[in-house]
């Protein structure tokens, strides 16, 4: 059994996703403002229980995966964060990196949460994963998680096709 993680941060607890949290992870993707750089359409309730399986099960093959966010004050989830393995069909690959991805309910958005708890995850890799490359893509249009990736010290290295333009970044 894999010992998934949970962390801490001044605002924000990253834990482990439970049964409890599927409606909130089912409103997350259902959300077109979430999904509107991420896959452009909103999930299903079927598609999100495919998701949120598919989160336990990169933990349990890849010994990391994503962690559901709770604000601390409110005791609410407003999102999730972590890494992937999702051998994308794409050029130049970024199979074998943690690719670290994110994605936040619209009222969590421009609060800092994002690279809080972006922060807390990718010093816990560094300490766990020592010396693997971690990526993220990121739509061109998305200028609030461009930001973000500048601010956690990742930076362009190509244009890339996948589901539409996306920018790759290496950290």
């Amino acid at each position: 059994m894999i010992d998934i993680p949970t962390l801490q941060t001044e605002r924000l607890t990253l834990r482990p996703h439970r049964l409890d949290d599927f409606e909130a992870h089912a409103a997350l993707w259902a959300d077109e403002k979430v999904v509107r750089f991420i896959t452009g359409a909103p999930s299903t309730r079927e598609q999100s229980w495919s998701r949120m399986l598919r989160i336990a099960g990169m933990w349990h093959h890849m010994g990391f995966g994503f962690l559901a966010i709770v604000e601390k004050e409110s005791g609410r989830f407003i999102g999730e964060a972590g890494f992937l393995e999702a051998r994308r069909d794409m050029e130049p690959s970024i199979e074998g990196t943690l690719e670290v991805g994110w994605a936040l309910m619209p009222a969590a958005h421009g609060r800092g949460y994002a690279t809080e708890a972006l922060t807390a995850l990718i010093d816990w890799a560094e300490a766990h994963f020592p010396g693997k490359p971690m990526s993220c893509i990121i739509s061109p249009e998305n200028l609030a998680s461009l930001k973000v990736a500048a601010k956690l010290g990742f930076c362009e290295t190509v244009r890339a096709q996948y589901n539409g333009e996306v920018i790759q970044f290496s950290r």
